[in-house]
């Protein structure tokens, strides 16, 4: 068994005293550093090892086989050799500080696997947010995507219709990525009109236009060191992209109404719920720009692609509306949740969470029974005949049901705004709305907010 002892208890001497000390084959017979409070003076009292703040006391051991010494300092090399026994052995200088980086090395590629792994595990087992993987393949795959995206500093689009959960992942990239206690900026890039987007992305100079009573720093220099997050990329008016493109190229904002450019170091992400390459061939979106973000993209699949799924977030759903609405209700009636996997889900997550906070309300007991579902969700079984039922009265059945989830995918998408949803759908306004009208449906639930900082 080789007798060592350690001289110097900083990093160094503690990654030293932490390999050494689960090796059989060695003994450490002390360790010894100027400060008392040294983290590896720490440990080694923790591990009942003998510490001084005078190497002579372990040093002139008869019995001591190596020293080392992890301090670099030429006096305490000769303290050493003046006083160490003659059949002793001493690391020192290049020696141990070659040991000390392989050690180093070697502790930064065990916490980078550890930190895989645990990130990975984080966001399949994640409770606490609404980002659940569950058991889907996709979604699984997803999972792995954001571990690997995370710590690098590349910007990602992530694709997916309106509900799916872009924002979660967005927040779930940042989470686990090395900016994770800098600050995450979101904006909805359709929630503002195209010279208001301008000013609130890039900020303005006082007097830049009317309302303008003082400077104001923009949502990019917001985020500097960060990351910033762009719901709904897809939908930036045309002349934007431009100048977004230029930040992204360049790294250099300029706010409305001055002629000093501000650098920036920002991570983006991106969302869309089009298909940019469609909006591409239309003109609608710049080439240059679809490149720079198709960089690494994501798609979340729909909630209808994961059926397998719905009992598990149906029950998450169901945990937080106990919590927000104070109301004891904490399972499903097997019919109610036998409805929730056969719906189509237009509205994905964000239909599915409004859907069962309203069966929360309206239950009665403890449990969600199908009467507590929308009349819609009620009717969603495939096209058919009742006994007794006509022609023309299934007919009217199997349209109220087409029209019902129409209306409600239109008004998704179109994030409950009625003049936009209408615009989308084809009719008119007025048409729109006495379909609303018609179904009940109450358009506030599809409405998001703005823009806001973590």
């Amino acid at each position: 068994m080789t007798k060592v002892v350690i001289i110097g208890a900083g990093k160094g001497g503690r990654a030293l005293l932490e390999m050494f000390s689960g090796d059989p084959t060695v003994m450490i017979r002390g360790v010894a550093d100027v400060n008392p409070w040294a983290p590896g003076l720490e440990l080694a009292r923790r591990l009942n090892i003998p510490v001084s703040t005078d190497l002579k006391t372990f040093v002139a051991d008869p019995t001591v086989d190596l020293i080392i010494d992890v301090t670099g300092r030429p006096e305490v090399q000769s303290t050493i050799q003046a006083v160490k026994p003659p059949g002793a052995e001493v690391m020192g200088g290049a020696s141990a500080k070659f040991m000390w980086d392989l050690l180093a090395e070697r502790k930064r590629s065990e916490e980078l696997e550890d930190r895989y792994g645990t990130m990975l595990r984080e966001i399949q087992a994640q409770a606490e947010g609404d980002f659940i993987i569950g058991q889907n393949p996709k979604m699984k795959e997803l999972a792995e995507l954001i571990v690997r995206v995370a710590a690098t500093p590349t910007t990602v689009l992530i694709c997916g219709e309106s509900g799916t959960g872009k924002e979660l992942v967005a927040r779930a990239i940042h989470r686990y990525s090395n900016l994770r206690d800098r600050p995450l900026v979101t904006v909805n890039c359709t929630a503002l009109a195209p010279t208001l987007l301008e000013s609130e992305l890039f900020g303005h100079k006082r007097g830049a236009f009317t309302g303008a009573v003082s400077d104001k720093p923009g949502l990019f220099e917001r985020a500097d060191g960060g990351t910033i997050f762009l719901d709904e990329v897809g939908d930036m008016p045309f002349e934007m992209q431009a100048k977004l493109l230029r930040v992204l190229q360049t790294g250099e904002t300029k706010p409305v109404g001055d002629v000093i450019t501000r650098k920036v170091r920002v991570r983006v992400i991106a969302a869309t719920n089009r298909d940019l390459e469609k909006a591409l061939a239309a003109g609608e979106f710049r080439e240059d720009l679809f490149y720079r973000f198709n960089t690494f993209t994501v798609t979340l699949p729909p909630l209808r692609e994961r059926a397998e799924d719905i009992p598990v977030l149906a029950h998450h759903f169901l945990r937080k509306a106990e919590a927000k609405v104070n109301k004891r209700v904490d399972r499903f009636a097997p019919e109610a949740l036998d409805l929730l996997k056969r719906y189509p889900w237009p509205g994905n997550l964000r239909e599915l969470e409004n859907i069962i906070e309203r069966a929360v309300v309206l239950a009665t007991s403890r449990q969600v029974d199908v009467v507590h579902l929308p009349l819609h969700l009620q009717e969603t079984v495939p096209a058919s005949l009742r006994t007794g039922e006509g022609f023309i009265e299934a007919r009217e059945r199997t349209l109220a049901v087409f029209e019902s989830q129409a209306i409600t995918r239109f008004l998704v998408d179109a994030r409950g705004n009625v003049s936009t949803a209408a615009r989308r759908a084809g009719i008119t306004r007025r048409n729109f709305h006495r379909l609303i009208l018609k179904y009940s449906i109450n358009t506030k639930v599809f409405r998001d907010g703005t823009n806001k900082a973590q």
